[in-house]
């Protein structure tokens, strides 16, 4: 125990030795002197001063880019304000049209009406002439409106004007059968 007491001090004065102690001796006097007596807040740092700057320079991009975002937010809102605007005129555009397209299909059943009482009313002979000059999807529609009696009596008229007519009016009977029923306010 003694001996490693005695190693022990021994190292220690031997890596300890004052000419070591000089430098920090020095540094400790120069600190000491009045002219260096400034507050710690005083104290400057390159390494802080770059910091600050660096933050600086940090905080004028996010400005910057939170000016951009907020003209990129204007533009935004402006041009949904145009969409919406267009939107409106788009839907006001459409509801107009088809209420167009509504009156123009009732105008379309009432003058499909007037046409077949009028051919109705008329002769056979001269219901098959008017029916031999329009076409087969006028006359088709208009037969289809007609009572069934008045139809058949303009076809039978029709297909006894020749072998060509007769072909015809087989054909406008065939089309007949499929035709759709005209659209009427109560089938809506």
């Amino acid at each position: 125990m003694f001996l490693g007491g005695l190693l022990f001090f021994a190292t220690t004065g031997a890596l300890l030795k004052p000419a070591k102690f000089e430098a920090a001796m020095a540094d400790a006097a120069e600190a000491a002197k009045p002219g260096n007596n400034e507050p710690s807040w005083k104290f400057r740092n390159p390494e802080m001063d770059q910091w600050i700057e660096e933050i600086k320079s940090e905080k004028e991009a996010l400005n910057a880019r939170e000016q951009q975002l907020k003209e990129l937010e204007t533009r935004l809102n402006a041009e949904r304000e145009e969409i919406s605007a267009a939107t409106q005129t788009v839907y006001q555009l459409q509801t107009d049209f088809d209420k167009d397209v509504v009156r123009l299909k009732a105008q379309d059943a009432d003058n499909l009406k007037r046409q077949a009482k009028l051919l109705a009313a008329m002769s056979p002979e001269g219901a098959a002439a008017t029916l031999n000059e329009m076409s087969d999807d006028d006359v088709v529609r208009i037969l289809f409106t007609m009572k069934a009696d008045d139809a058949s009596l303009a076809l039978d008229t029709l297909s006894k004007l020749g072998k060509e007519q007769a072909k015809r009016a087989a054909t406008i009977i065939e089309r007949m059968r499929v035709a759709l029923p005209p659209i009427t306010s109560a089938s809506k």
